[in-house]
């Protein structure tokens, strides 16, 4: 007599695995090392959804961002045929880089899941959305991130409420602190 399992499945029973379950996105993204930041931004848009995304580089845009330099002031992000990408950052030349340098402001790819972009596309279909690159850093891994935010333009009178905020939060912590 065989003695059977009690963990052992009959072999007419299939085998059902269960459900994958996808690990839920972090609220905060694991930034190690911050290369360039667009603080101009919050000022400017009022920011509603966030976005992690790769980059396609190369390897001239890797040792330059390495180093520090590059800029996202005046950059933006656009979806054109289900593809992503980073308009007019600038990521200077690298400086023994020679002949194989890389175009200072090219278009990058961004690296995004179907979904996100699919996201990213109705919120830029409404009127006044935009995606605003909001930093360009490296994470714990040494994979160079963007952090993109839909977003929708301000007013110059929510701008002007911005700026009463910011002044009285400031004089608020002067208070507190003189009191102390």
């Amino acid at each position: 007599m065989i003695a059977t399992s009690h963990l052992a499945t009959p072999a007419s029973t299939p085998y059902i695995a269960p459900e994958s379950m996808a690990r839920p996105r972090p609220l905060e993204f694991d930034k190690k090392k911050v290369v360039a930041e667009n603080r101009r931004a919050r000022f400017e848009y009022f920011l509603e959804e966030f976005f992690e995304a790769g980059i396609a580089l190369t390897g001239t845009e890797v040792k330059s961002l390495r180093f520090g330099e590059g800029s996202i002031a005046e950059a933006y992000a656009d979806v054109k045929d289900g593809q992503a990408s980073l308009i007019n950052a600038n990521i200077p030349e690298f400086s023994h880089g020679n002949r194989f340098n890389h175009e200072p402001k090219r278009a990058r790819k961004l690296l995004l899941h179907e979904r996100e972009i699919e996201k990213i596309h109705k919120g830029l279909s409404r009127e006044g959305m935009t995606l605003i690159p909001m930093s360009v850093y490296f994470n714990s891994r040494g994979r160079a991130k963007v952090e993109l935010a839909l977003a929708k333009g301000k007013k110059l009178h929510d701008k002007r409420e911005t700026m009463k905020d910011r002044d009285w939060k400031r004089d608020q912590q002067r208070l507190m602190r003189d009191r102390g």
